[in-house]
């Protein structure tokens, strides 16, 4: 017997299915954000590990920053998350969203890492 999804889950499914087709080998930078929080791995699907990671929990970021919950942590976690990427030999990504809207501190972060030289 089948569950039923909610809206967001069959959004973040069906985003998810789109990406894979169209990733040509290309790892993916997947978005979790909580009402607290934000964190982004940069994962290779093929292999199944996670390359890179960074999140708003983490001592060195959250001691810059007043609250992990508002675009400036965004920001920074994308500017880490790229750093971290790069230094792992990956330099374009396919972006994952999960079931977020492309506003706010999701796109705060997306703009943050292309500006630290993530391609996507």
């Amino acid at each position: 017997m089948s569950e039923k999804l909610t809206v967001a889950e069959r959004r973040k499914q069906r985003i998810r299915n789109e990406l894979k087709a169209r990733n040509n080998g290309r790892p993916r930078l997947s978005v979790f954000r909580s009402h607290k929080n934000i964190s982004v791995q940069v994962i290779d699907d093929v292999k199944g590990v996670t390359l890179a990671a960074a999140s708003t929990l983490e001592k060195d970021v959250r001691k810059d920053l007043k609250t992990g919950a508002d675009t400036a942590a965004a920001a920074a976690v994308g500017k880490l998350v790229a750093e971290r990427a790069k230094k792992a030999g990956v330099d374009t990504v396919v972006f994952d969203r999960g079931s977020y809207l492309y506003h706010g501190r999701v796109k705060s972060l997306a703009e943050a890492a292309r500006e630290a030289g993530l391609k996507f």
